[in-house]
């Protein structure tokens, strides 16, 4: 039940239950339970058998607005509903793209 709410709550709604998650989900991590759970929604960003965002394969990410983004999942930065991805640069280094909020994301798809 805790894992299907996860998978359609808001942002608003999972960060106020991230504050109490360690009693309402029997003392789980936030990290490997909450938040993995919330990013399921989009099943090409999460590993099944590891916590949070999968970083492994570049991902298209479509927008409410209708843009679309497209990078890496950088799982040390994308906490707590907020994903961040990382691209090369045209120069040659790695350049991190604004922080999206959960809620703005529509489709993920790999690319």
């Amino acid at each position: 039940m805790l894992r299907a709410w996860c998978r359609r709550a808001t942002l608003k709604e999972l960060r106020k239950a991230d504050v109490e998650w360690f009693d309402i989900a029997g003392r789980a991590d936030a990290n490997a339970t909450l938040w993995t759970w919330a990013w399921e929604r989009f099943p090409e960003i999460v590993h099944p058998q590891l916590p949070g965002v999968h970083e492994t394969h570049e991902v298209s990410v479509t927008l409410n607005d209708g843009r679309t983004l497209s990078g890496f999942p950088d799982a040390r930065q994308s906490l707590r509903g907020i994903l961040v991805l990382v691209g090369p640069a045209d120069c040659g280094g790695i350049v991190s793209g604004d922080p999206i909020s959960i809620d703005q994301i529509t489709a993920v798809r790999k690319t």
